[in-house]
């Protein structure tokens, strides 16, 4: 299964022990790499988030954000701890007699105070499995994405390459042809240049002609070299390493047919070439 690098996933899961909100954004890279935004609390989890993901994904830069919301009846209780609210104000005034413009004091700030304000406590536990089970069903929605993205990647690649089989058909059924014309050629300019050439001596001349524009070997590597792409689309690990190098071999196969051209048509053949590959090379590269 083919899949982009580049996705986008948002879930939100409503539970007694309060609300999780992800989003999930991912792009190409060489490798994995995985940042988190998570509220403090729960950073024991990240270890644990980063090897899920990792056994999940295999390429791309994932930025991962959990936003939690703790529930309303937790939000609303505002229990005070009486005793150590007196003994945080009694030390106060306790300090303000050392001094002579000693501030008025805060009760804003002696409610902020560790421990003054105290809230019912949450089963961490329980908080934590939900939070992983949270990320799982998060993480499937992100490669579903992923998914449906390779899916008309792999479909934009296997087009370009029936291109790339049709050019390279086209040029061996020219290749005759395109040999005749040059022979043809050469005889007008013999004739032109009023020059006594042996027939044996230009059949010669023609032989090394062949020889040298012979593209036969390239047009079969390059046409092995698209067939293994279509092969490689069909597997289920990452392969977007493998179709990178699969490009380069395409390329310099292409180069080579455009450095043996002896007409302006198998030029224009080898730059589309050109073309449709580094089409292809551009999306790849959000290919896991």
């Amino acid at each position: 299964m083919t899949r982009s690098m580049t996705a986008f996933a948002r879930y939100e899961e409503q539970t007694d022990l309060g609300t999780l909100s992800w989003e999930l954004r991912s792009v190409n890279h060489r490798y994995l790499e995985i940042g988190f935004r998570l509220d403090e609390s729960f950073r024991p989890l990240e270890m644990a988030m980063r090897k899920f993901i990792s056994d999940t994904l295999g390429r791309g830069k994932i930025e991962v954000a959990l936003r939690y919301k703790a529930p309303e009846q937790q939000q609303e209780s505002l229990e005070v701890n009486q005793a150590l609210a007196e003994r945080v104000i009694s030390r106060y005034q306790q300090l303000a007699t050392l001094s002579d413009n000693a501030a008025p004091l805060d009760l804003m700030e002696v409610m902020q105070w560790p421990g003054v304000i105290e809230t019912p406590s949450l089963d961490q536990e329980a908080l934590s499995e939900q939070v992983m089970a949270s990320l799982q069903k998060a993480l499937i929605d992100l490669v579903d994405t992923r998914e449906r993205e390779g899916a008309a990647l792999q479909k934009m690649i296997e087009q370009r390459c029936q291109q790339i089989h049709q050019i390279a058909e086209q040029v061996r059924e020219r290749m005759p042809e395109i040999l005749q014309n040059h022979r043809q050629k050469l005889q007008e300019r013999v004739q032109e240049l009023a020059v006594n050439l042996e027939p044996e001596r230009l059949e010669q001349e023609m032989v090394l002609l062949a020889q040298k524009s012979d593209v036969a070997e390239e047009l079969d590597r390059l046409q092995n070299h698209v067939r293994e792409v279509e092969l490689v689309l069909q597997r289920e690990e990452p392969i977007g390493r493998r179709l990178d190098f699969l490009m380069q071999e395409l390329n310099r196969e292409a180069n080579t047919l455009g450095s043996k051209s002896i007409d302006t048509e198998t030029t224009r053949f080898s730059v589309d070439l050109k073309v449709l590959i580094e089409q292809m090379r551009e999306q790849i590269q959000n290919i896991e």
